[in-house]
């Protein structure tokens, strides 16, 4: 039974760690992409670009809850 428990555990924390990398790795593709916008626009792209995986987070389950 214990090595079933940290199967599961190990799952869930390699699942994790493998969301906040796909996250970064889509964050900094994006930073790579703001270089082709227009000047006027730069600034803005990379502050969309910035949030890091703990603000996304929370701003998920924010709307998570309140959709419920």
């Amino acid at each position: 039974m214990s090595k079933i428990f940290y199967l599961l555990l190990v799952c869930i924390l390699v699942a994790g760690c493998s969301s906040k990398a796909v996250y970064d790795n889509m964050q900094r593709n994006n930073r790579q992409e703001c270089v082709s916008v227009p000047p006027a626009q730069y600034d803005e792209c990379i502050e969309r670009s910035s949030k890091s995986y703990e603000e996304y987070e929370r701003d998920r389950a924010e709307v998570l809850k309140s959709e419920s």
